[in-house]
């Protein structure tokens, strides 16, 4: 761990008057004419690069490099409810089959619960080398302490390299108690994954509010982990599996928990526009929420699906199941056609894998136009009232 060292031989009551200025965080007391560093500092280095010279130096330990060699394999975690996996599992399986044909590496996955035996079988045919089996009563509910003693297991048994997991309400409670077992890194709500020839992971998020993509690595412990929503990649076709189910031994697995089950409530199934094929977005462009009524002719004559962006979700006129973008839904429509939204990164992050993406702005330097295959540049009160007029001429 890293720490600001102070020579009290060098300090004078001058000295320690410019470093109590020019430190950002009020990180130093100095009493007695001795000048010490509190628990407000954030080893920004400030006092080292701008005061006196030799009088604060960085003090970081020498950190014991890992040996890469040691950790084979990607892991994909596979959800399941009702005995059925989640979708997303098998994107990540699609993905981590790209990822390891950068290194040859092979790709596994894991299934836990009882009476799941059907679900690792049903991953082997998506083309995973090896698919590893817990199969135990006490998995039968997810539970995030056992769960992560069976993960804890795993990976002091076989030390994979990588660790994928799905971006779900579960996978959000799971992967980061994971990490934290493990000691090592998580990125969450990946858009995008790269690896390197050495193994490294490469991940990729929005940041800032979504004005920048940051690229996150895992230098020097493993797994390496992170969490992607659904919609975000492919799901590999069908193969004849070529893997093998491996039943994992449960005994030696810590099985108590403080957590109790005391009720399982299921939700009212809803519309989810990450199902959508069809998907008519509207943006804050639209002035009144009574103006939402010019895309009423389109919507009908495509029977599409309506989504929002959050200005509106703030606005109260939609429910906020209905938002795209990565703090909202992550869609993958056959067709999308954005009205009157200004593009931010955080929204085309949470669409850009749409088939077709037809685009109606009036601003010439919106990003959406970037990833459109069809732009209409106008205004949306001229240009929809034009397409309603086509429509009903037909």
């Amino acid at each position: 761990m890293a720490y600001i060292k102070v020579d009290n031989s060098k300090v004078t009551k001058e000295v320690a008057e410019k470093l109590l200025k020019i430190c950002p965080f009020n990180a130093f007391d100095y009493k007695n004419g001795t000048l010490s560093v509190n628990a407000n500092c954030r080893i920004c280095s400030v006092c080292v690069k701008r005061g006196p010279e030799g009088v604060c130096t960085l003090v970081e330990d020498e950190k014991k490099l890992i040996d890469k060699t040691k950790y084979q394999g990607i892991l994909v975690y596979v959800e399941h409810h009702n005995n059925e996996a989640h979708p997303v599992s098998f994107e990540l399986v699609g993905k981590a089959l790209e990822l390891a044909k950068v290194r040859k590496e092979p790709v596994y996955a894991i299934v836990i619960g009882h009476n799941v035996k059907h679900l690792a079988e049903e991953v082997l045919t998506y083309g995973v080398d090896k698919a590893f089996l817990y199969d135990d009563e006490a998995f039968l509910n997810f539970n995030v302490e056992i769960y992560t003693n069976v993960l804890e297991h795993f990976f002091k048994k076989y030390q994979n390299n990588i660790f994928l997991v799905g971006g779900t309400p579960l996978g959000r409670s799971f992967a980061p108690r994971v990490a934290a077992r493990l000691r090592t890194g998580m990125t969450a709500d990946c858009t995008a994954l790269e690896v390197t020839k050495e193994g490294d992971l490469m991940q990729i998020r929005p940041a800032f509010g979504g004005n920048v993509m940051a690229k996150i690595e895992t230098t020097n412990n493993r797994p390496q982990m992170a969490t992607v929503r659904y919609k975000m990649f492919q799901k590999p076709p069908v193969v004849k599996p070529h893997g093998t189910l491996v039943v994992e031994d449960t005994k030696d697995i810590k099985k108590d928990s403080l957590i109790k089950l005391l009720e399982i409530l299921n939700k009212p199934k809803a519309k989810d526009i990450s199902e959508s094929e069809i998907l008519i977005c509207v943006g804050r462009a639209f002035k009144k929420q009574a103006d939402l009524e010019l895309i009423e002719p389109l919507r009908k004559h495509l029977n599409a699906d309506v989504a929002c962006t959050r200005p509106l979700i703030e606005n109260g006129w939609f429910d906020p199941r209905l938002q795209v973008g990565l703090s909202g839904r992550t869609v993958k429509p056959k067709l999308i056609i954005n009205i009157g939204i200004s593009g931010a990164v955080h929204y085309i992050e949470g669409m850009k894998e749409s088939e077709v993406i037809i685009t109606i702005n009036n601003d010439p330097n919106s990003k959406l136009f970037d990833i459109s295959h069809y732009s209409i540049i106008g205004d949306l009160y001229e240009i929809l009232p034009r397409i309603n007029s086509l429509l009903e001429a037909k």
